[in-house]
């Protein structure tokens, strides 16, 4: 999803849930937790472009952040998903390189199941 200005990105509220492949968060985790917007963020294990760790310390922190405001283990992993894939996933695919491959999540059943149920 891209956002058309500054505001958007700030209103987190503005939309039912977020799914954020191959990339990096540079958004105020704290005012998502706030409005508990679900995020799904799918990456390769070694993505070219940003490598998987960015999305794992978001991850961790909207967890940790979930877990300051009371919310159960169940309800947190019904807001927030890591999902991390392993070359073989881009390689069925036909993708050699994990940030290019991010567009396979597009046409992944499960990874759109889950934004479109929300």
């Amino acid at each position: 999803m891209k956002c058309g200005n500054l505001d958007e990105i700030k209103r987190p509220d503005l939309y039912t849930a977020y799914l954020a492949t191959s990339t990096q968060w540079n958004g105020d985790l704290e005012v998502l937790a706030r409005v508990r917007t679900p995020v799904y963020f799918a990456v390769g294990e070694n993505d070219s472009y940003y490598g998987s760790e960015p999305l794992k310390r978001a991850y961790a922190q909207l967890n940790i952040l979930y877990e300051e405001q009371g919310l159960s283990e169940t309800e947190i992993n019904e807001l927030v998903v890591l999902d991390i894939k392993e070359q073989h996933y881009f390689s069925e695919r036909g993708y050699s390189d994990q940030h290019a491959g991010g567009l396979a999540f597009a046409f992944d059943e499960s990874i759109m199941g889950w934004l479109f149920e929300k």
